[in-house]
């Protein structure tokens, strides 16, 4: 799904593989710490869901595949019978609302804590975290997180494909592999984070294989076109320094786009870097692309509106919003009325728990 002709609208439809998508704005995904301690999705969770059906898709917050993996407290899985149920209750309420709906696999690597999973974190290196992690007590100190073997690695791979057939009996109608914001796969690419002398560290093609043997994997398990990925070309976020962006992700995005998925998501994309237009140039099939709207900040009074149409004139096929979204169950309305949004409340955003500043945002209707 290239642009080869004039640049669409936002609101103009799409095709995602099997999916029609009445618009080419993407909910992107955000963690919301509304789960259970277990991990399974809460009643509140399909609430928040629904509410924002009217997205062309929703990718849903980042659900771990199995437990070594859980970030922070409240955080979904989907590597139990729990979890499926609980995430199938999510997908049918965006269904009933006319929603479509791919989940995010995420292993935190060595973003996590004992207190939070039950283990010591895991990671290509023992180089912990320089960060505090939010535990059920509060925020502590992160833990040196243990190396990973070989075995453990494969092992890995396999409960991504585990997870990725999961989601599929959750209601899903795909996964989105998550190798971006200095989370476990991240973690692999990275200069300072991996810093291994085998088969997955030092070279360029030996940094990349993790990332791609779980996509492979992943891929085998639901079908290509049910994968996407999702990638942060020179994000620093959870302490990450790849060393050397501009030489990993050309040879990362060749060879995942042989594997002919059903799209790549850039995170923070900006029009005018170099290394934007070559990963599309790279990439053949349908890009999404998310806009740096800044962090801490108020969102544009457009709500990224102008932002988004720029990436779609450079080639975007579609565009994620994360705190538009969060913010504005209406968004898509909103944007194309040209109305005002709704700004975040910040000390509403992640651990708080409970409905307010998550379900309480109101429409314009409402309004």
């Amino acid at each position: 799904m290239t642009n080869t002709t004039a640049t669409p609208s936002l609101f103009a439809p799409a095709r995602l593989g099997a999916l029609e998508l009445p618009n080419r704005l993407v909910m992107a995904p955000m963690t919301r710490n509304r789960a259970h301690a277990d991990g399974t999705p809460s009643e509140l969770m399909a609430a928040y869901y629904a509410q924002r059906a009217d997205a062309g898709l929703i990718i849903a917050e980042a659900a771990t595949p199995n437990r070594v993996g859980q970030t922070y407290a409240n955080i979904p899985g989907i590597h139990t019978a729990a979890h499926v149920a609980g995430w199938r209750a999510v997908t049918d309420s965006v269904h009933a609302a006319g929603g479509r709906m791919f989940l995010q696999l995420q292993h935190g690597g060595r973003v996590g804590h004992p207190d939070n999973s039950g283990s010591i974190p895991v990671a290509p290196s023992p180089i912990p975290l320089p960060d505090t992690i939010h535990t059920p007590s509060g925020h502590q100190q992160a833990v040196v997180p243990r190396e990973l073997t070989l075995d453990e690695i494969h092992s890995t791979v396999e409960d991504f494909a585990a997870a990725a057939r999961n989601a599929i009996d959750a209601g899903f109608a795909g996964v989105e592999v998550h190798s971006a914001n200095g989370y476990l796969l991240h973690q692999f690419l990275s200069q300072n984070t991996n810093q291994r002398t085998d088969a997955y560290g030092g070279s360029v093609t030996n940094r990349i294989r993790f990332t791609l043997e779980v996509v492979e994997a992943v891929a085998a398990a639901i079908g290509p076109e049910r994968v996407g990925v999702r990638i942060s070309p020179a994000v620093g976020a959870n302490g990450i320094e790849e060393g050397d962006t501009d030489a990993i992700y050309p040879p990362l995005v060749a060879a995942l786009a042989r594997r002919h998925l059903a799209y790549l998501h850039v995170v923070f994309a900006d029009p005018e870097q170099p290394l934007f237009r070559r990963i599309r140039e790279i990439w053949p099939g349908t890009l999404i692309a998310n806009p740096n709207l800044g962090w801490g900040v108020p969102l544009p009074e457009d709500g990224g509106k102008h932002a988004a149409e720029r990436l779609l004139g450079a080639g975007a096929d579609l565009i994620s919003l994360g705190r538009s979204f969060l913010a504005n169950p209406d968004l898509v309305t909103r944007l194309r009325l040209g109305a005002p949004v709704n700004q975040v409340r910040d000390a509403h955003l992640m651990y708080v728990g409970g409905a307010e500043g998550y379900l309480d945002y109101p429409t314009l209707v409402a309004a």
